[in-house]
């Protein structure tokens, strides 16, 4: 199977799923505060998907437990909801999926919790601006490697890593389509392999480790962190490539 190119009803559906994400995600982000838990929040999470119609595309996704992946501090990505209570100087990852009428969103953003130490203000700074970067460059007839390559150099840029292991990846009928797009190069030159075309749709997904890209999984089977046991930041939204450049679909307008 190739990269799916989508038609512009398409890529509308997809944008109605996104808005949700969109949506839920500005919600969360307002209601996260110290003292709230993780089970907490993916019931508000699942409450108000639901409410705007849509399904948590997450829940039971591969056997995922909940609605919302909450990724708090050393953990990076996939963190699951838990009794855990938030506190001062937490920093909380938040991505969400959603199903609307059988096509997908997904997006995540990294939040402080109340006063945050400065260097994890770095950290979720370099993960925001990697991905507006990213979002900024891409243009049909550009390689997703030359991308991959690029989002690379970035973060190496504003001295941290990428996580190594997992990726940004299409999405539409499905959560998780083809192309993944990893945060590194991998395999051979930025001038190989798949190019960027119109009517794709795809998420771009900075995953931002301070010392070492190297993942590790905890005993909960789902929680990623980098080895050198420090906190990391994940962004990401989904796009669609329209007119040659890369229109965001995951954000409220």
């Amino acid at each position: 199977m190739g990269i799916p190119i989508r038609k512009p009803d398409e890529i509308e559906k997809i944008e109605r799923a996104n808005k949700i994400v969109a949506l839920t995600l500005e919600y969360l982000s307002d209601e996260a505060r110290e003292g709230l838990t993780l089970k907490e929040l993916d019931k508000r999470a699942e409450e108000f998907i639901r409410d705007h119609g849509a399904r948590p595309s997450f829940k039971g996704l591969y056997g995922f437990p909940a609605s919302v992946c909450t990724s708090v501090n050393r953990v990076i990505i996939h963190g699951i909801p838990t009794d855990y209570v938030l506190k001062e100087g937490d920093i909380l990852g938040l991505d969400i999926g959603t199903e609307l009428d059988g096509w997908y969103g997904d997006a995540a953003v990294t939040i402080g919790i109340g006063e945050i130490s400065e260097s994890d203000r770095g950290l979720i700074a370099c993960a925001k601006d990697t991905l507006d970067f990213a979002i900024s460059i891409i243009r049909s007839g550009m390689r997703f490697k030359e991308l991959s390559f690029e989002i690379e150099k970035f973060i190496k840029s504003r001295g941290f890593v990428p996580l190594h292991g997992f990726c940004g990846h299409g999405i539409g009928r499905k959560p998780h389509e083809e192309p993944e797009i990893p945060n590194y190069l991998e395999h051979g030159s930025p001038k190989s392999g798949p190019k960027i075309k119109d009517g794709m749709v795809f998420c771009i997904e900075p995953m931002i480790c301070q010392k070492d890209g190297t993942p590790k999984i905890l005993d909960d089977r789902w929680s990623v962190v980098s080895v050198d046991g420090l906190n990391g930041a994940h962004y990401e939204h989904t796009v669609a490539v329209v007119n040659g450049r890369a229109k965001i679909l995951s954000k409220i307008t």
